[in-house]
């Protein structure tokens, strides 16, 4: 850990998608486009979209229970809630203080975070220092997302990318197995007009701004900035450690758009075997993004216990994070309920 040694060690996991499917093929319906773009351009089969029931509470309750089953976990004990969003139910009161009613945990603290697709990682990393320097023990993160009740559908270069969906991970003080390993991390705001969601203000360092609460993207300038600043940041990460990224098991990137993963793996010279993404079936899930892939990763054999994994996010601000962390998340060793 940068400065401090870990004491927090990533204990359970659990996700949500919801069942909802939107195809390439019902994208042709919606918008002038058609698989073979959107499949050459941004890797994307189909998303998964929330009922116009579903909210972004929802879909966390969803991960925090299939966390609490998967693992046998209890969050009764949670002291800290952390949720991840830029799409609240309201603008407050917040998710997280939504999912500490709804599981009854009597005595934690509660707030959401923003920091876009960089969401998860921003949670993980505050979660490890509040529990590294003693001020909490148990910490429930959260990265909640739906992106399809913000999303423009007649922009077609926007509406093809996003999806919904949640990820939970349970953080707990573990001074003899820490997860973490070490973290970098940035912000580049004079970039934050490339990528936004337009509120109460209607200008941005003097650009008007466009949207009315929907997501507006310039694609080529935040693809430029994420292919170059995340394999920099890649390289900060493994300077000063004994580790090199050769070293490796599994790469989760925010799974954004898979040719801006390919990118940022030929320039980090990480073999695009070792990348784990939720984005092909699930789309972009902005801060869920993450935990979904490495459920994925999970479901398929991949991500076992053990293992060395780089996870890295980034998005609007412009900001990003990424982390080198150790895997050991096993429900059968772990179990605390």
């Amino acid at each position: 850990m940068n400065g401090l040694e870990s004491k927090a060690r990533i204990t359970a996991i659990g996700t949500y998608a919801p069942d909802k499917k939107l195809t390439n093929q019902d994208m042709e319906k919606i918008v002038e486009t058609n698989d073979e773009w959107i499949v050459q351009r941004t890797g994307i089969h189909e998303r998964r979209i929330a009922s116009e029931e579903e909210f972004t509470s929802d879909l966390c309750i969803k991960a925090v229970e299939n966390l609490m089953t998967t693992y046998h976990k209890s969050v009764e004990d949670v002291d800290l809630i952390i949720v991840s969003t830029t799409t609240p139910d309201y603008p407050f009161p917040s998710v997280a203080c939504q999912i500490q009613e709804r599981f009854n945990i009597i005595n934690a603290a509660a707030f959401d975070l923003n920091a876009t697709c960089a969401g998860f990682t921003y949670a993980l990393h505050a979660a490890n220092g509040l529990i590294t320097s003693g001020l909490h023990r148990k910490v429930l993160v959260l990265a909640g997302e739906t992106l399809s009740k913000v999303t423009d559908y007649e922009d077609r270069t926007t509406c093809v990318l996003f999806g919904d969906g949640a990820g939970a991970a349970l953080v707990e003080y573990d001074e003899k197995n820490p997860s973490f390993i070490k973290s970098v991390f940035g912000t580049k705001g004079n970039g934050g007009k490339h990528l936004y969601r337009s509120g109460l203000s209607t200008k941005m360092e003097d650009v008007s701004l466009h949207g009315k609460g929907n997501i507006v993207q310039n694609g080529r300038e935040v693809y430029k900035w994420a292919t170059r600043t995340v394999p920099e940041g890649i390289e900060r990460l493994f300077d000063g450690i004994e580790m090199q990224v050769t070293d490796i098991d599994w790469f989760v990137p925010h799974s954004a758009n898979l040719r801006m993963i390919e990118s940022i793996c030929e320039k980090s010279l990480i073999p695009i075997e070792k990348t784990l993404n939720s984005v092909e079936y699930i789309g972009n899930t902005s801060s869920a993004t993450i935990p979904l892939a490495l459920q994925l990763g999970i479901e398929k054999g991949k991500l076992t216990n053990g293992q060395y994994v780089l996870l890295y996010g980034f998005g609007g601000g412009l900001t990003h994070m990424g982390m080198l962390i150790k895997w050991d998340v096993n429900p059968n060793s772990y179990s605390r309920s």
